[in-house]
C-alpha cells in the first residue's frame, strides 16, 4: 500500500522595496512632529494617512474628486502595507502612486513611500476604493473624469 504524498509547502515570497521607477506619479508630503511614536519613527498608522493623502490629492488636482459635492465617493474596502525602513519627522516623503486594477466601480491604488532622495521605498502598500453613490452608498460606475485621471497612473 502506498501512502499519499503530501504536497510540498510553498514559502510565501517576502515583499521587497521597490524603486521609484515602479511608480507613475509622485507627491511630496511632509511628516509632522506628532507623527513620531515612542520609538522615534513615524507610527505605522500614519503610513495609511500618507497613502490616503497621496491618492486623494492626485484625484482632487486632476478634477476627478469633489470631496464636498461629488455625486460619487470612494470608500476604502481593503488596505495593506509592508514596511522596509523607518521614516521620522522632520523627513519629507515622496509618495509614488500607480493604479493596477480598475473595475466597473472599484480601483486598486498602490503607493510607495520614499524618504526624500532614497532610491527604494521605505514602505509600500495598497488600498481599494469602491466608488459609491454619495446618498445611497450603493456601488456606482466610475465617472468618466475619474477613469481619465486613472489612465495617468497605469503602468
Amino acid at each position: 500500500m502506498t501512502m499519499p504524498s503530501t504536497p510540498p509547502t510553498s514559502t510565501p515570497t517576502r515583499a521587497q522595496p521597490e524603486p521609484r521607477s515602479a511608480y507613475r506619479h509622485f507627491a511630496s508630503l511632509s511628516t509632522r512632529w506628532m507623527d513620531n511614536d515612542a520609538y522615534g519613527h513615524v507610527n505605522n498608522v500614519v503610513y495609511y494617512s500618507l497613502f490616503d493623502t497621496a491618492v486623494n490629492r492626485y484625484l482632487i488636482e486632476a478634477g476627478a474628486l469633489d470631496i464636498h459635492a461629488g455625486a460619487v465617493i470612494g470608500l476604502v474596502v481593503e488596505t495593506h502595507c509592508n514596511y522596509f525602513a523607518p521614516i521620522a519627522f522632520p523627513q519629507m516623503v515622496d509618495a509614488g502612486l500607480r493604479v493596477t486594477q480598475v473595475g466597473s466601480s472599484s480601483v486598486r491604488y498602490e503607493i510607495g513611500l520614499f524618504a526624500a532622495g532614497e532610491p527604494l521605498c521605505a514602505a509600500r502598500g495598497h488600498f481599494v476604493h469602491v466608488y459609491v453613490d454619495r446618498a445611497t452608498r450603493r456601488p456606482a460606475a466610475l465617472p468618466t473624469v475619474l477613469t481619465q485621471a486613472l489612465e495617468g497612473l497605469r503602468p
